[in-house]
Parts: structure tokens; C-alpha cells; sequence
């Protein structure tokens, strides 16, 4: 009982403001709005943190699928002369301590036909040796896949849904049309060659299953008519490092080579991304700011019941500032409750949307997200501190400035007028 005591009042009477509603028929239509600000927090919270949550997981998935066929650096020479000496490059780049693998590639747009069938695709000649200290290809491949291509044998491995789209497997003849053609006496005639395809990979990003073949580095020079690798990829032990190992890159390679990290390749894809979810937070954060100031309402309804009890307050000494103290904690309860109910509910939601996303799937009979659409087909979630924190302090920030002005207005309440008609 003595801890009960030591208590402040604002906090007591507060409190009990909040949940009342057994007295009076009023007073249980006060704490019914009170319940139902609570519950308009909580939702707009929980809104929050799942929308949020989703997004980074799609933004976490196709990072880290793009980045399984696409380096974290690239290292493209100006000339051919600067590319030379390759094993002395590959030593150069692997001598920065952020670098895990490197090795040289050629990229080059063509056509692939077979009969009357043809799709642009982008062909990047690999060395299969060093491309697994690249790439994540090795791992999503067919055992022993990138192997298969050999020096001279002009063979191809394709994205899994390119070589769906054409209908062929492995084993079967391809055209593969360079657009770098060769002068004739009829004109210009674009560069052909019968190439046979040894495998697929899905990398399950379809962008790149869709539109991407692998080929030998020897092969793509000649199909090309390249003198050498167009320059070096590179893997880096932390790739959110990335732009930092370029610069330094850059500076250490000085102006024979220019230095590109995954940030640059798909800058237009992640600004989009990075102005989508800021976006949307603004937009969420407005219901838990609708929700929040219905708190206005309900403390102005509750300083209009409670205007008697605030006179014979004022009369046994309680001061103006203890008068909106009161409504202030009631207000703050309501907020804190909804903010953390929300909190609880949204990371549930976020935590465990692998398995209720299914499941509704299923219940529904329907695919949200098509393969042939998006460019994953499951939705992710990742729920991060650095949103989470946000949201909860606005959520309760926004449910305190709601109460400033009916505690004010309860504080300005005069006894005399208050207590003439009690």
C-alpha cells in the first residue's frame, strides 16, 4: 500500500480515466472511443512496420539475386593494351584487402535464333575456372555446368526461362547473331555462327534467367572480334563496401581502366526503391496521425464529463498544471498501448509472412506474386531497427502533441462555473 501511495495522483486519476466506462453510460461510450483510438494507433503501427518490413525484403532479395550473377565491381579497360598483361591485373586487384575473387569477362549484346524464333540477349564470356570466385552461378547451376564450355567449342549456357522461351535444351543447335558484322562487297552482313548449348542456370532473378547465355571468354573474343576480356569482375568480402573499394580502385588503376560498383549498374532500380519506400512511410504515417488526433476528441469528451471532478480538484488545491497532467497521462496511455500493441502485432506479421502470404495463397487459390511479373516470386520480410525506431517514436509523439490542447482546455476550467448547476 505504501508504494500505491508514493504514487502522484495525475498518474492514479489519469489512468483510471482511461478505462473507465462501468459507471455511466457515458462514461462507457468514452472509454469505447478511448479503445478504439487505441486500436486506430496500433493498426496504423503494425501498417507501418509491415509495409516497411516487406519492402526491405524485397529490396534485400533482389540485391542479393542480382548480385549473384552481377559483381560487386567492375573493372572495364579503356584499350585492349591495358588488359595484356591479365595474370599481373588479377594480382593488382587482389592484392586490396576487400577483394575476395576477380576474374575477366567480355560482355557484348546479340541475338540468339532458332528458326523463326529470335531474342536479343546479352552474352558474357566467362572464364569458367575463376568465374565461381565471382559469382554465385557455380552454386545455382547444374553440377559441373559452367565446365562444360571449352575453348573453341563455341557452346552456350543459358538462362533458364531464355532457353523455355526458344525451346531448347541441352544439346540442341543455336544461332547466335553478332551485331558487329563483317564487310562484304553486298555491304555490311552481321556475324553468324551455330553454337550448341550445354546446360541452363536460373539464378532466380528473371531479368537474368530471361535474357542472359554464358560463353567461353576465348569464344566471345573471336565472336566479337576482341583482342582480349573487356576487363575484371570482382568480389568483395562486404559489398555494401563496394563504392569505397572503387574509388580506391580507381585511384590505384589511374585513367587506363574505369571502375564501376553494383550501385552504379542499377542506380535508376535503387533510387526508385529508396523514393518508394519514403513514400510510402509519409503516406502510413498519416492513419497513425489521423488515429492519433482522434485523442482530441476523446479527451474533449472526457474534460466535459469530468468537469465537476475537475472543480472539487481545483478546490482541494490541485494547480493547473496537475489538472492537464491528468489528461495528459490518459492521453499518453492511450498512445503508449497503441503503439506497442501495434509493435507486438506488426512484427508478428513481419516475422512469420512466409507462412501466412502461402497460406492465403492457398486459401484464396490465387498468386500474388507471378513469376513471369515480378522479378521474385515469394515475398520477403525484414524488419529492421533503424525503421521500427522511427515509427514507434512518431506513433508516440504524435499521440502527445494530441493532448496538449484538451489538457490545457481542462486546466482553464473555472470551479465556480463548473459546480453551479452540480
Amino acid at each position: 500500500m505504501s508504494f500505491f501511495k508514493n504514487i502522484p495522483y495525475e498518474l492514479v486519476l489519469g489512468w483510471r480515466y482511461t478505462r473507465a466506462g462501468r459507471a455511466t453510460r457515458r462514461n462507457g461510450f468514452i472509454s469505447f472511443i478511448s479503445g478504439v483510438s487505441m486500436m486506430g494507433i496500433g493498426l496504423g503501427v503494425a501498417a507501418l512496420i509491415i509495409v516497411l518490413s516487406v519492402m526491405n525484403g524485397f529490396q534485400k532479395e533482389v540485391r542479393d539475386r542480382m548480385l549473384g550473377v552481377v559483381s560487386h565491381i567492375e573493372v572495364y579497360a579503356v584499350d585492349a593494351a591495358a588488359v595484356a598483361d591479365m595474370p599481373g591485373l588479377l594480382s593488382r586487384l587482389k592484392a586490396h584487402p576487400q577483394v575476395l575473387g576477380a576474374a575477366p569477362f567480355i560482355t557484348a549484346q546479340a541475338l540468339l535464333a532458332r528458326g523463326e524464333d529470335m531474342k536479343g540477349v546479352l552474352v558474357r564470356g566467362i572464364d569458367p575456372a575463376l568465374e565461381p570466385e565471382v559469382s554465385d552461378l557455380s552454386n545455382e547451376t547444374q553440377a559441373g555446368v559452367l565446365q562444360r564450355l571449352q575453348p573453341g567449342e563455341f557452346s552456350l549456357v543459358l538462362g533458364r526461362d531464355l532457353a523455355n522461351n526458344l525451346g531448347l535444351q541441352s544439346g540442341d543447335p543455336v544461332t547466335l547473331v553478332s551485331p558487329s558484322g563483317q564487310v562484304t562487297p553486298a555491304g555490311v552482313v552481321p556475324r553468324m555462327k551455330q553454337m550448341g548449348v550445354v546446360g541452363t542456370f536460373s539464378s532466380g532473378h528473371y531479368e537474368y534467367d530471361s535474357a542472359l547465355a554464358l560463353m567461353h571468354v576465348e569464344d566471345a573474343a573471336r565472336m566479337f572480334r576482341l583482342e582480349g576480356p573487356s576487363g575484371v569482375r570482382l568480389k568483395l568480402r562486404d559489398q555494401h563496401q563496394a563504392r569505397e573499394v572503387a574509388r580506391d580502385l580507381q585511384l590505384d588503376l589511374g585513367p587506363q581502366f574505369f571502375v564501376r560498383d553494383w550501385t552504379q549498374q542499377n542506380k535508376t532500380w535503387f533510387a526508385a526503391v529508396q523514393v518508394e519506400k519514403t513514400m510510402m512511410f509519409i503516406i502510413l504515417t498519416l492513419i497513425v496521425a489521423v488515429a492519433a488526433f482522434n485523442l482530441v476528441s476523446t479527451l474533449v469528451m472526457t474534460v466535459t464529463d469530468k468537469r465537476a471532478d475537475i472543480a472539487i480538484l481545483r478546490t482541494l488545491g490541485a494547480s493547473p498544471r496537475s489538472i492537464m497532467g491528468i489528461f495528459v497521462v490518459q492521453g499518453a496511455t492511450v498512445g503508449v498501448i497503441g503503439t506497442m500493441s501495434g509493435l507486438v502485432f506488426g512484427l508478428l506479421v513481419a516475422f512469420n509472412i512466409d507462412v501466412i502470404v502461402p497460406a492465403l495463397e492457398t486459401l484464396f487459390n490465387a498468386s500474388f506474386l507471378p513469376r513471369d511479373i515480378y522479378l521474385i516470386s515469394r515475398m520477403p520480410s525484414e524488419p529492421l531497427a533503424s525503421d521500427i525506431l522511427p515509427v514507434a517514436i512518431i506513433s508516440l509523439v504524435l499521440a502527445f502533441v494530441a493532448t496538449l490542447y484538451p489538457s490545457w482546455r481542462a486546466s482553464q476550467v473555472n470551479p465556480a462555473e463548473a459546480l453551479r448547476y452540480e
